[in-house]
């Protein structure tokens, strides 16, 4: 093998040093200072990012409450309405009406309240609370709240790169944005940098204070099917009071005091037969699914259009504080500059 001469040594290195000037790291760019037009234009554009989150998570939060009502007739058809208007639950249920009449007086709900109280906690314990399982309003609210942090977060970034904002100074003006303003104390209150950036959502004190409230004010209000159920109630109390007397049970309740209910079952059914029952049952489920229907149709409108407890509420209330704060800072700002104006041009 022949040697390599000196030359060719001397070459091959200066080759190899060439080749590595020549993959050097590119130079970033110094940061660009960018002008207050800008910065508004900047100001607009999460205006805009947080008006499409808002009407993105709608779409979701719509499709979500239509798997929740769904489910909540499923199982209002398949379990309150065949327990309802079952024979031995229409049984105690005439017993439980002459037991509130014979038990009302001063100082004590009429009979038609107490028999909806006991009807609403039934509904829930049958339907509402076995569809929460799985799917349920408050649930909704959550998630929306956070797919659109998520989603403005995500447009956000878009936003700083496409006009290379300084992240220093951006995050600066998005500390300037408030977004969540609950307090005192300052720790219920949260900037749009804390919203997005600080931590995660389940440990922000703000955050958890804006879940709270919004469960607090759901429930305060009062579901649609409540005051369905109210109807119900009222119906059937009328209905089930007036065989009170022909079927004498009034007086087996007051002569079966300290008994077991399924005596007082027992005694009712002496008076009231299956057949009638069997002939009665077809009217009452019709009724009865109307009546549940409609307020259903009713709670489910309120959770999707009510702004301050629906499904939407976390997400209006967010949206609501951020563009309500940027719209601010840019009036402030135009008031200031034709303020300067006003006492310029006199002097002029």
């Amino acid at each position: 093998m022949t040697p390599c001469s000196p030359l060719l040594l001397v070459f091959i290195v200066l080759l190899a040093l060439g080749g590595c000037a020549s993959r050097q790291p590119p130079v970033e760019p110094p940061p660009v200072q960018l002008s207050p037009a800008t910065w508004e234009q900047i100001d607009r554009e999460i205006i805009d990012a947080s008006l499409a989150s808002t009407s993105s998570v709608n779409d979701y939060a719509r499709r979500s409450m239509r798997v929740w009502k769904d489910r909540v007739q499923q199982f209002t058809e398949s379990d309150f309405i065949p327990w309802f208007t079952g024979y031995w639950t229409q049984q105690w249920l005439t017993m439980k009406v002459a037991w509130y009449r014979m038990n009302s007086g001063e100082g004590k709900e009429p009979p038609e309240k107490r028999l909806a109280l006991y009807l609403q906690e039934q509904y829930h314990q049958r339907v509402l609370d076995q569809v929460s399982k799985e799917i349920d309003p408050e649930g909704i609210r959550d998630r929306a709240m956070e797919l659109y942090i998520q989603l403005l977060g995500q447009q956000v970034q878009q936003i700083a790169k496409r006009y290379r904002a300084p992240p220093e100074q951006l995050n600066l003006r998005l500390t300037r944005i408030q977004a969540i303003n609950l307090g005192p104390p300052a720790a219920r209150n949260a900037s749009l940098y804390q919203l997005l950036y600080s931590k995660p959502l389940a440990e922000q004190p703000a955050y958890a204070a804006l879940v709270g409230h919004m469960h607090s004010a759901v429930r305060a209000g009062t579901q649609r099917s409540d005051v369905g159920l109210s109807s119900v109630a009222q119906q059937a109390s009328e209905k089930l009071g007036a065989t009170l007397a022909p079927r004498g049970i009034a007086s087996a309740v007051a002569s079966a005091v300290g008994r077991v209910a399924g005596a007082l079952i027992s005694v009712a059914a002496t008076g009231y037969g299956v057949i009638t029952h069997n002939q009665e049952q077809p009217q009452m489920i019709e009724q009865l699914r109307v009546i549940l229907n409609v307020a259903l149709n009713e709670e489910w409108r309120e959770l999707m259009e009510n702004r301050k407890t629906g499904a939407m509420a976390g997400v209006y209330y967010l949206s609501g504080e951020i563009e309500e704060n940027l719209l601010g800072a840019r009036q402030l700002q135009n008031d200031s500059e034709q303020g300067s104006l006003r006492i310029v041009l006199p002097a002029q």
